[in-house]
């Protein structure tokens, strides 16, 4: 049956009061809007059109696997042009956006990937080596180093030494500034994204940003000139790709793709393991159950034995589903008139796909709010219903990647460690950047198994 209303009903809040709540109450903003309004909801405005919440699988369905052109998804996510550039595959629409995938992909999936497996664990190692067992310790900071670590060795080919010491450090320094409270809310208020002058916090935002850039530039200049071939890294193979024009990525093309692959691609995972820890915690019996599995494979297991446990792949599934790290999809903005569930979406109109609300549907995960694991050994989900890395054309291309790196960190670190909160007390996601994520400064205690 067709509505014959254009849109979602509205909530009747002020502008202000409500992006307040989004950036300071994520997660409440979305359950109390979806309580009230159901599935389905109108909320405020964006450049004067009205955003419009879905999280039905139909409703994604129908926004997924829609023909491109009625989209345009690099306008309605231009908030990221500071940090990833214009060439980012992420600010891309159309033909350009489907050449930069094609280009970005293959790098990322099969015996490629895999044969990464071994420098994550050795990375893993290596950092968990550094805890003073029986001390407290920052979770989250520390799996950070990992992924940071995992993606300079992994994406730009950087062996130990100076040049990965300097972008480790000037990374991590701007990714701490940009998901500080006051940069944060820098996403949702404009007036903030003004330099002011040296003192202001956007000034010194550029000043860290550029001197990262100068060095990724040095990086390209440097791997061009070389002569070896035979490099595995991603960049190297950024370079040797070429489109079906035969082109290759300029150096603006390769330096904005690895910002979006440095930025997005460690802080991201980062979250996810430190959520992780904390559910095998919080869960004794989810941690013994993988301990179990973990110890069926024996001594030295290889990497890619590690990666198909399914116990292990449920485990990084629904902490992926319970409190995903990116609560929507890629905003959709409508180019052409389309109808979604019987919603008629005039031009303009901003699609917004909830992760979360698609996660927390009673029907589909019963006892949403429960950690089990095991509902993903119980049956399969749809790219509709489970969709932590987006969906349609616009699915995160290190989908696959992130995905092992995760199953490989947590295997190698509790294989040897039983890692406890300091404090027990439940942990409620908090926001940090355009990301949601454990609350800033998370310890726990490690102690050998």
């Amino acid at each position: 049956m067709t509505v014959t209303q254009n849109f979602p009903v509205s909530p009747n809040i002020p502008q202000l009061q409500r992006r307040i709540k989004l950036l300071f109450q994520p997660i409440k903003y979305v359950e109390d809007f979806a309580e009230v309004y159901g599935d389905s909801f109108t909320v405020g405005r964006q450049d004067g059109n009205p955003l419009v919440y879905f999280s039905q699988p139909e409703a994604l369905e129908q926004i997924f696997t829609a023909n491109p052109s009625h989209f345009e998804v690099g306008r309605g996510n231009r908030v990221l042009r500071f940090m990833f550039g214009d060439y980012s595959v992420l600010l891309q629409d159309g033909d350009r956006h489907q050449r930069q995938r094609q280009l970005l992909a293959p790098p990322f999936h099969g015996d490629r990937m895999r044969a990464y497996g071994e420098t994550i664990r050795e990375i893993a190692q290596q950092a968990s080596s550094k805890w003073q067992v029986g001390r407290p310790f920052d979770i989250r900071a520390s799996m950070q180093e990992i992924t940071l670590r995992v993606i300079l060795r992994v994406v730009f080919g950087l062996e130990e030494g100076q040049r990965l010491e300097e972008l480790q450090r000037l990374i991590s320094a701007f990714l701490e500034f940009v998901s500080s409270p006051l940069m944060s809310a820098g996403f949702f208020f404009p007036f903030l994204q003004k330099d002011y002058g040296s003192w202001s916090p956007w000034a010194r935002m550029r000043r860290q940003k550029q001197r990262i850039d100068e060095i990724i530039y040095a990086l390209i200049r440097q791997r061009r000139a070389e002569s070896e071939q035979n490099r595995q890294d991603i960049l190297s193979l950024l370079m040797s790709a070429r489109d079906v024009d035969s082109k290759a990525l300029s150096d603006e093309e390769l330096h904005d793709e690895l910002m979006t692959l440095l930025i997005a691609g460690h802080e991201t995972t980062a979250s996810a393991l430190t959520w992780a820890f904390y559910w095998l915690d919080y869960l004794p019996e989810v941690c013994s159950k993988l301990l179990e599995e973990l110890d069926s494979l024996g001594d030295h297991p290889e990497p890619n034995a590690i990666a198909k446990l399914p116990y292990l792949t449920a485990v990084c599934q629904e902490t992926l589903r319970i409190y995903p790290i990116v609560m929507t999809a890629f905003f959709r903005v409508v180019k052409s008139p389309i109808e979604i569930i019987g919603y008629k979406l005039p031009v303009g109109t901003v699609v917004v796909p909830s992760i979360y609300m698609a996660h927390h549907r009673e029907e589909v995960y019963p006892q949403p709010k429960q950690f089990k694991p095991e509902r993903f050994l119980e049956r399969q989900f749809s790219p509709y219903e489970f969709l932590p890395f987006g969906g349609g054309n616009r699915r995160c291309v290190g989908m696959a990647f992130a995905m092992y790196e995760m199953k490989l960190v947590l295997a190698t670190i509790v294989s040897e460690y039983q890692v406890s909160l300091v404090n027990k007390r439940p942990v409620r996601p908090v926001r940090r950047g355009l990301t949601v994520a454990t609350p800033a400064g998370m310890r726990m205690i490690a102690k050998f198994r």
